[in-house]
């Protein structure tokens, strides 16, 4: 093995765990070699199996494991030890089941980042309200957050497939209007929010985006077909979602009253 390493064939990637070939090692072989250090029976958890069942987007900064040996964190690795150790298999690998995976998410994430892997669970239905119920116990971190994250659900969070749109939601409901449905399709366009009963259509406009002409001419020919099919289209930037609450909200509800049926 020192042959192996002194000639480059043999990488250190954990004590006691190698690559073979090069250091360079892909995300599968990483969470592979984090089980590896961690001990027999260890399962991907907490942040870490939340971004396995896809409940988050963003692989986590560095990798969480629970485990019933003595193995301690190292850099790029965090080792939990729970006193019950839950495990399951998802996608070839040992993971915690969902609920216990959003217990320990909650424990370090916002109420927001919760909400959203919620709904993101509903959306591949993956959540069992009653099983998370169970994992809910007093002391335990996540318990809490989570609990609050449940009664406040809103599926169609899943639905929103950017930052901004999830903002223009929050927004929505921190001031009391109804939700609209997100990502539909509209007359043969897809939109990013609406009201269907007003047949009211928003659409959000990212930094970036919508400044080709190209795209502006996409967005007007959109924006007449939609309108001839009797659904009226409202634009918000990113600054104004952002940086104009107030004079959004009253926007959105004058708009919402003046087509109220």
């Amino acid at each position: 093995m020192s042959w192996w390493r002194s000639g480059g064939k043999l990488h250190v990637i954990h004590r006691g765990v190698y690559a073979f070939g090069h250091a360079s090692v892909p995300i599968e072989g990483r969470l592979v070699a984090a089980l590896l250090h961690a001990g027999p029976g260890a399962v991907l958890s907490h942040s870490t199996a939340a971004w396995w069942w896809k409940l988050i987007d963003k692989a986590p900064d560095f990798i969480e494991v629970s485990s019933s040996s003595r193995a301690a964190s190292v850099p790029g690795v965090r080792v939990h030890h729970p006193r019950h150790l839950e495990c399951t298999r998802h996608r070839r690998f040992p993971v915690t089941p969902v609920p216990r995976t959003l217990v320990d998410f909650a424990a370090k994430a916002s109420l927001t980042q919760v909400r959203l892997a919620l709904a993101e669970a509903d959306y591949r239905r993956l959540l069992d309200v009653k099983a998370i119920e169970g994992a809910l116990c007093p002391g335990r971190p996540g318990s809490t957050r989570l609990r609050y994250a449940l009664e406040r659900h809103q599926p169609r969070f899943a639905r929103a497939r950017s930052p901004l749109e999830i903002r223009f939601l929050l927004l929505c409901e921190s001031a009391g209007i109804p939700l609209p449905e997100v990502n539909v399709r509209v007359a043969g366009w897809k939109v990013d929010a609406l009201w269907r009963r007003q047949r009211l259509v928003v659409e959000l406009d990212a930094y970036g985006n919508h400044h080709t002409r190209a795209q502006i001419d996409r967005d007007r020919r959109k924006e007449l077909h939609l309108r001839k099919a009797g659904f009226p289209v409202v634009r918000y930037s990113e600054q104004q979602v952002d940086g104009e609450q107030t004079a959004v909200v009253a926007d959105v509800l004058a708009r919402l009253e003046e087509l109220e049926p």
